[in-house]
């Protein structure tokens, strides 16, 4: 009733394009995943569904969170960012201390019951505020030492997170820090020069051996998939092959031969985008693309109708966090950017991405429903 009669009440600008192609791109994952599971989970006589409960579960926590993170007005949740970014950096310094739990060499998460949280995808959205807090400031101009702080703010998280080490979500970082520093007035040589330093920096931890040797290896891997195709090449030549296989049309719902006889390692996690190659095929690859792009210009609308620079540059830490994450996931199922870990944005399996995904979202929405008030 309120929004009837107000004109500028936010419910009457809720973008439900972006909801729906949001939540539409998470329900074809829930259905990807259960495909990529299923068959493996029966043959170990495990619950088929097991997974299918658990990452719908996920998107309902994740529709909550972004819910939540949409209604509060985000200039109020800009009056906490200090305790938000504090919160973010202590539970990534406490997941390198005993208490975190390791697995495959990195040390990231906290066990939970039979459920791991993983520090560093929440901090995302943390760092996206903090950036947009630091930079609002300059008002289209960004000065040396604004940029100063800005790379300060974002430098703590980012060299935690290389303590795990997790060169993948750092990486995340990095186009975050440039996305936001760039529309909020850094000039051009700056960036030039932070991109310089970025590439140098990768090159250092990898030549430095600051990652495992598997991590270096799959990194690497896509330079020369052919030198090694029993080790860290394996998933890439599999990956390949699986999404080759679908063809046009791809082979059908649960059709596919790579995806079940489990061919394509951690296919429901990092390599979920080749479940959908081969049993949708190239229609269904470029559909879901297809969402995605949906999902990224309304995202950038949104930065553009923004009232202030604050919600502006949410807007824009948002874009650049699922844009990076999604070129370099699609990309690396097709040996044309590394393979980093990183997760397809609400299709792979995991609750710590997927609700870190959907608070991003609602971020977005909050600045656009309240761009008239």
């Amino acid at each position: 009733m309120q929004a009837a009669r107000n004109p500028a009440a936010p419910l009457r600008h809720l973008d439900l394009t972006l909801v729906l192609s949001t939540v539409g791109i998470a329900a074809i994952g829930v259905l990807m995943v259960y495909s990529s599971t299923r068959q493996k989970q029966g043959t170990a006589g495990l619950d088929p569904a097991f997974y299918l409960k658990r990452q719908a579960l996920y998107v309902v926590l994740g529709v909550l969170a972004m819910t939540v993170v949409a209604v509060v007005d985000y200039r109020h949740i800009r009056d906490f960012v200090p305790i938000l970014y504090t919160g973010a950096a202590l539970t990534l310094l406490l997941v390198i201390s005993p208490i975190g739990t390791s697995s495959r060499g990195t040390q990231a998460w906290f066990q939970i019951g039979s459920f791991q949280f993983q520090p560093s995808e929440v901090s995302k959205v943390a760092l996206v505020l903090a950036l947009a807090a630091v930079c609002a400031g300059a008002r289209g101009s960004l000065d040396t030492p604004g940029l100063l702080v800005a790379l300060g703010v974002a430098f703590v998280p980012m060299a935690l997170i290389l303590v795990q080490p997790d060169l993948g979500t750092s990486m995340v970082f990095a186009a975050v820090v440039i996305a936001v520093l760039l529309v909020a007035g850094a000039r051009p040589r700056h960036i030039a020069v932070l991109s310089l330093l970025g590439v140098t920096a990768i090159v250092l931890v990898v030549q430095l051996g600051m990652l495992k040797d598997f991590q270096r290896d799959r990194l690497t891997a896509f330079l020369d998939p052919q030198s090694d195709t029993q080790r860290s090449s394996y998933n890439l030549r599999q990956s390949q092959i699986a999404i080759a296989a679908g063809g046009v049309a791809g082979r059908g719902l649960f059709q596919g031969t790579q995806t079940n006889l489990s061919f394509v390692p951690e296919q429901h996690t990092d390599f979920i985008f080749t479940a959908v190659g081969e049993e949708l095929g190239f229609v269904g690859g470029v559909s879901l693309l297809g969402f995605f792009g949906l999902m990224v210009w309304r995202i950038w609308r949104a930065a553009v109708l923004a009232r202030d620079q604050f919600g502006r540059l949410v807007c824009v830490g948002v874009l650049a966090m699922l844009v990076f994450q999604i070129f370099e996931n699609v990309g690396m199922t097709m040996g044309i950017t590394p393979i980093t870990g990183i997760p397809l944005p609400f299709m792979s399996y995991g609750g710590s991405a997927m609700i870190t995904s959907f608070m991003g979202m609602g971020l977005v929405l909050n600045v656009h429903m309240r761009r008239f008030s």
